[in-house]
This record gives structure tokens, sequence and C-alpha cells, in this order.
């Protein structure tokens, strides 16, 4: 199983217009859609979840859709981090904060608090974020940590102050809805990241689908840079699992 996945969570609007629905109708659909979907990592032992909700785009969105997803995040973090947290889910949001309300951030926050000590599956909800925001933002940190000079860096030096700093980098990347990109969504993460496209609306991507994912996934050869037949020798030597995380550890410390 990939340790890691993240989501680029599109097609709300089109299932409600394709139902003659307002396009908050699929907003709405789409928490289920969540729901359904941390169950099924929890099921499949998957101890990562990356949901895009909201980029750092969006605030571009009709005024009304933005006002209606910023009340959606509300009432979703009020009815559901008791479940959460009942689950051994730990929830952390990742993104610029400084345009949400004081409410959201506080419910953000006490959530993030409450479940800091479970285990069993790490959600975090990437919400008014940006891939090269998140660069940006690690540059200026490293930076500040450096006391302003630059020396000789690395990627590893850089990769500690990202967003996601604390998760592996994904192991497998889906987008539904029918676009083949990945919008501004872990730019320096994704480097190594198996992708997945579907044309699958959100609202109707559940466990079956996840499962489909996941078997192209197995069906992958990820080399890392390398040949084929350097990761055949390497699982002569041990197994196949060993080979793949011998052969990420160099490449992560390349």
């Amino acid at each position: 199983m990939p340790r890691h996945i993240a989501i680029i969570m599109d097609g709300n609007g089109r299932w409600a217009k394709k139902r003659f629905m307002p396009r908050i109708a699929g907003h709405k659909r789409g928490v289920e859609s969540v729901r359904e979907m941390v169950k099924a990592c929890i099921q499949r032992d998957i101890p990562y979840l990356t949901l895009f909700a909201f980029s750092s785009e969006n605030w571009r969105r009709p005024a009304e859709e933005v006002s209606f997803l910023m009340n959606l995040f509300i009432r979703a973090l009020e009815d559901e981090v008791v479940k959460l947290d009942r689950n051994g889910v730990r929830f952390r949001v990742v993104g610029d904060l400084s345009h949400f309300e004081p409410k959201l951030v506080e419910l953000i926050t006490r959530a993030e608090r409450q479940t800091a000590g479970n285990k069993r599956l790490d959600l975090t909800i990437a919400a008014n974020y940006g891939g090269r925001w998140d660069i940006m933002r690690a540059v200026e940190r490293l930076l500040a940590a450096q006391g302003g000079k630059s020396g000789e860096l690395t990627e590893a030096d850089l990769a500690q102050h990202l967003a996601m700093a604390y998760a592996p980098e994904p192991d497998l990347f889906i987008r539904t809805g029918g676009e083949q990109r990945i919008s501004n969504f872990l730019l320096w993460q994704l480097a190594y990241t198996e992708l997945y496209f579907t044309d699958l609306l959100w609202p109707d991507f559940g466990a079956a689908a996840l499962d489909d994912a996941i078997a192209s996934y197995h069906n992958r050869e990820r080399r890392f840079g390398r040949t084929s037949e350097q990761l055949s020798e390497g699982c002569e030597q041990g197994s196949p699992a060993a080979a793949a995380a011998a052969l990420e550890a160099q490449q992560q410390d390349a």
C-alpha cells in the first residue's frame, strides 16, 4: 500500500450541475466523499491522507460560493472532529490561514490540538494553500534560520521548512474530475509521486474508485532515476519492499 495519498477533490460543481442543482449542493455532497475516503484509508492501513480543499486561487470564485465553502468548513469542523478523534485520526491544516475569519482559525487550532496524539491516520487538509507559496515560505524560513546567509544548502535543508515536513512525500497523487494537471498543489513534494487521473467527479469517488487508483499504483515501477535492472538486483538481495525503501532513501539523501 502507498504510505501517503494526496488528492485534488475536483468536480463538485459539475456534479451538481449535471443534476440541475446549485454548485453548493455538490460541495455539500463532496463532504460525504471525504468521510468515505478517511474511512477507506483507515481500513487499508494507509497512514497519510492529504486533501486539497481550497487553493489560494479559489478566492477568485463567486463571493457567495466562497462564503458557502468557508461556512461548510466551519460546520464540518464542528461536526466531524469528535468522530476523527474517536477513530484515531490526527487532523492538520496547511496553508495561509491569515485570510480566514477568527472563528475558523480557532476551530482549526482546537481540532489540531484535540487530535494531536492520534496515530492511526494523519489527515491533512490543504486550505488556502499553494505550492509556490509553500516553497517561498520555506525559503524565507530557511534564510531566517541561517541568519540570512545562504551558504551551501541542500534539498533536505529546505524540505524541513515546508508546510508538510512532518509527512513522507506522497506515493500516489489522485485528481478527480477529468483534469490532468497538479494545479499548484505540493509542487516540491510531488517530484517522484505516481500520478493518477480519473474522469469520476469527486462526489462519485468512493472506496472502489480508490482501490482502482491503488491497483494502478501497484502496476507502476518506481525507479527514482535508476534502471529496472538495478531494482531487480536490489530485490534479489532482499524483499521488494526493502529494496524500494532503500532506493527511495538513497534518492532522498541525494
